[in-house]
């Protein structure tokens, strides 16, 4: 649709498709329509020149204005000789600017010369020259060509905004509708086009009503229409390709073995981002499903022959590095926290010929309802909003004049046999760090506590120091290392140092680590700003998706096209924390346009 000699000109505004360019409105207008009478800003003027009067810093002209039948001064500084030249021709002349009344006189300040009247001129800036810019948009932007990819009623508005019969020195409501609904349209239209359809190496009917059964208590609604959207999906011969998101604590490992138990015998991996988190869901999956499992981590011992033999494979990122057997469905937990180059050397480990295993990708970070809808255009989408029990977590905000209070409340925590963890910003002091680090904080704690660990990301012995925590510690001093995936039966308070500093999906995250087995909790937000109302909103809640939707009114949204949910404004007009109802209407225009 676009000319190849034109590709080079959308490279240089940064787009790709004809909407992109019919988006780049004018950033004014200007109205060079003769009136008959003076106007409350810019106009033009039909002028005949009576007298001309020059100073060293000034030229003054004396003009009769013909359209408005009065006679006018224009006054020009920093004077050039083309200013000289244009009144010595008796020519018809046409100047623009604003008539103000000055010293009893009507007068114009260095007024500009124009060549077209009796027409609204759009003023554009772009990183094109004007004449080349708008030789663009003449060539594309027609209602033949905006009609077949809009309603009718929006290219006429987009048009008119390109080519105005009236001038406008506002927006209109309908002309800012608009422009929304035509970025998150070819925003879903974009992301539709990376949505890809492979074959699949076996179509997969089992039922999975008789695990739902077993387990011996029942699953909330959320995880079932989960479990039962992935049976539909792998019921299929080309590959599933859906990512469950689930709040902390809604129990997404069972939908992740409900998925085992309906691939069975053709086999199934699950890869998790460390080592805790896949010895938990192996020791799950051992209590719930009657299947040979396989643990692959960097320290598990095993043959080959057991690998191939396996019916259910969980692991680290060492299964990539295995000779895999032949699988039909992988499970990546926590997907996000795997490069991509990973999650394709997943898929390219367990293919067979041209035919991929179905891929279901977990995540624990919520998103905004807008987010899910949009992704939903480039992979199938399910949300796990429901927890299996109500979470009773108490949310303080807290200062330096708490911290006596903070310390008598660890106590009688211990001496209920709960556990605190104590989350640090930094490992290492930093002068340019108002808060302490893990290092300088630890000296009060070691002091005061007995069985107090410590541990971070950088440490190589993490793994056996939450597994020597969770059995007999008090207190854990740490960083965001605990964020994901650990569970900590007696874990009833956390303290995040710093608090304003993080993200929200982080901050919710650690507080999941706390009460995850229907205990009283406690997150306390320790910060030095006397008032935050980003910290107030993220206490007043703990429904992850609600959230995620306060998260996203602060940052606005990341680019959902390469996979990642990161801060950084992508839409100019469109707003996903208000446009929710203009998303469903652009979805539902593409969906009737199939």
């Amino acid at each position: 649709m676009i000319n190849k000699d034109d590709l080079e000109k959308f490279k240089k505004l940064k787009i790709n498709t004809i909407l992109e360019l019919s988006l780049i409105i004018p950033s004014s207008y200007e109205d060079n329509y003769l009136y008959n009478e003076i106007r409350p800003y810019e106009q033009v003027f039909e002028v005949e020149p009576l007298k001309v009067t020059e100073t060293p810093k000034t030229l003054k002209v004396s003009l009769f204005a013909k359209n408005i039948n009065i006679e006018i001064e224009a006054l020009f500084f920093n004077v050039k000789p083309y200013h000289r030249s244009i009144f010595k021709s008796k020519s018809k002349l046409f100047l623009r600017g604003k008539l103000e009344n000055k010293f009893n006189s009507l007068q114009i300040i260095q007024p500009k010369v124009v060549s077209s009247i009796n027409q609204i001129t759009p003023i554009y800036k772009t990183p094109l020259k004007t004449v080349t810019f708008k030789a663009l948009i003449k060539k594309y932007i027609n209602l033949i060509t905006l009609n077949q990819f809009l309603p009718e009623k929006a290219s006429e508005i987009i048009y008119n905004l390109h080519f105005p019969k009236v001038y406008k020195s506002e927006l209109l409501k309908s002309d800012i509708y608009t422009l929304k609904f035509i970025e998150i349209l070819n925003h879903l239209r974009k992301l539709s086009s990376k949505k890809r359809v492979y074959p699949t190496n076996i179509k997969i009917s089992k039922n999975p009503k008789p695990f739902i059964d077993s387990i011996g208590f029942e699953l909330t609604n959320d995880q079932k229409k989960a479990i039962y959207d992935i049976a539909k999906d792998i019921n299929f011969d080309i590959q599933a390709r859906r990512v469950v998101i689930g709040d902390v604590g809604s129990g997404k490992t069972l939908v992740m073995l409900a998925t085992a138990f309906m691939a069975d015998k053709h086999k199934s991996i699950i890869m998790c981002p460390t080592s805790i988190l896949a010895n938990q869901i192996f020791e799950e999956a051992q209590k719930f499903l009657k299947l040979n499992i396989i643990l692959v981590t960097q320290k598990s011992k095993f043959k080959d022959e057991d690998l191939q033999n396996a019916d259910l494979i969980i692991g680290t990122h060492a299964i990539l590095y295995q000779n895999l057997p032949e699988v039909a469905v992988v499970m990546v937990d926590e997907q996000h926290r795997f490069g991509s180059m990973q999650r394709e050397m997943l898929s390219q480990l367990t293919k067979n010929d041209k035919k991929l295993p179905h891929f279901i990708q977990f995540s624990a970070t919520p998103i905004p309802r807008t987010q899910a809808l949009m992704m939903s255009n480039f992979v199938n989408v399910s949300l796990i909003k429901e927890l299996p029990f109500p979470k009773k977590i108490e949310t303080k905000i807290i200062h330096k004049e708490d911290f006596k209070d903070l310390v008598n409340h660890i106590k009688t925590e211990i001496s209920n046999s709960n556990q605190v963890v104590i989350v640090y910003p930094l490992v290492e002091e930093s002068v340019n760090f108002s808060y302490q680090s893990l290092e300088e904080g630890k000296e009060f704690w070691l002091k005061n506590f007995d069985e107090v660990y410590l541990t971070h990301g950088k440490d190589k012995n993490k793994d056996e120091v939450l597994e020597k925590f969770k059995n007999c510690g008090n207190i854990l001093l740490t960083t965001t290392v605990i964020e994901v995936g650990i569970s900590l039966p007696n874990l009833t308070s956390i303290v995040i140092v710093g608090a304003e500093r993080m993200g929200f999906a982080s901050l919710h995250q650690l507080r999941g680590r706390v009460a995850r087995y229907g205990q009283q909790g406690f997150c306390f937000l320790y910060t030095n700003e006397k008032k935050s109302k980003r910290l107030e909103e993220f206490a007043s809640t703990l429904d992850g998706f609600k959230i995620a939707e306060i998260d996203l009114r602060f940052r606005k949204s990341g680019d959902l096209l390469d996979g990642t949910i990161q801060s950084g404004k992508v839409f100019k007009f469109f707003d996903e924390s208000t446009d929710e109802e203009i998303l469903i209407k652009a979805k539902d225009y593409i969906n009737k346009r199939k």
